[in-house]
């Protein structure tokens, strides 16, 4: 028994499938396991409240886990440690989630592009159709995640307490979120993964799309990912496709065009939910 495992730091899906790749139940989703963010004791607390995982935790003879907050040594091996201590007789194997992204959006095995992820967070990597290479280390979401949902959640929240949303995407908005300031605050500072807590905020966007304020929104977003993410790689983008994973992305797809033909890249394959084109990746060799 396999579990292929896609984590942002919102959610997080469970696949469960034989040798053979074929899934043997519906997937499990429990909350985000991102371990730069949780601590052992949370993410140990999160996998063990699914009681779905818990019935099968001692068939599992594979793990392959892709996450957010897994691209550096620590914390990876933290969560690699955690996932030992449940699944005692699997194999464990974590990598970041930039891997899921280009494992699933890729044509081919070989293939090289530069492979971006636009979800809760974001990141961008060169993949050179055998090993991975990042030119910026993600410092999370207090400083970087250009065109993430949570940085979308901060540039809408601003622009409501700056006054500088047209009135009738206000009135929208307030009537869909509290925007008190103490309960923002509360979420921000006193509650875990004030991450996934802005995050919630972009479905509003895609909700409003038709404003000229919305899209104007979004694509500024997707100009500053550009130029501080995907301009890292210069050179490859001028023979090799860009290649886009996430939920905001996704949604964004129109924008993202038009943002690649105004800066001049080629847009490629668009998946919202990688963890599906991993089933096969993972279960062809075994």
């Amino acid at each position: 028994m396999i579990l292929i495992v896609d984590s942002g730091s919102t959610k997080c899906d469970w696949i469960v499938v034989d040798h053979k790749g074929v899934q043997l139940q519906e997937k499990i989703r429990t909350k985000g396991l991102n371990p730069a963010i949780l601590k052992e004791k949370k993410l140990k607390k999160i996998i063990r409240k699914s009681d779905e995982l818990m019935a099968i935790k001692n068939q599992v003879t594979h793990v392959f886990f892709y996450g957010a907050g897994c691209g550096t040594e620590q914390p990876k091996a933290m969560l690699a440690n955690v996932l030992q201590l449940i699944f005692l007789n699997a194999i464990i194997e974590v990598q970041e989630d930039t891997m899921a992204a280009v494992r699933a959006t890729i044509n081919t095995d070989d293939e090289a592009a530069v492979v971006c992820i636009m979800g809760t967070g974001s990141n961008c990597s060169y993949y050179d159709g055998k090993r991975l290479h990042q030119r910026v280390i993600s410092l999370g979401y207090t400083l970087m995640d250009d065109a993430s949902g949570n940085y979308y959640g901060k540039e809408l929240i601003k622009d409501y307490y700056y006054n500088s949303m047209p009135e009738d995407i206000k009135v929208a908005f307030e009537d869909r979120y509290n925007l008190e300031a103490d309960y923002i605050k509360y979420n921000l500072y006193k509650q875990p993964n004030p991450n996934a807590y802005l995050a919630t905020f972009a479905e509003f966007m895609f909700l409003n799309k038709d404003s000229k304020y919305i899209k104007k929104l979004i694509k500024n977003g997707i100009r500053q990912f550009v130029k501080n993410m995907i301009f890292q790689y210069k050179e490859e983008i001028k023979t090799v496709p860009v290649h886009f994973a996430g939920s905001i992305a996704f949604f964004s797809e129109t924008e993202i065009k038009e943002v690649g033909e105004e800066l001049g890249f080629i847009v490629g394959n668009f998946e919202r939910r990688p963890i599906e084109g991993l089933v096969a990746y993972h279960t062809k060799d075994l």
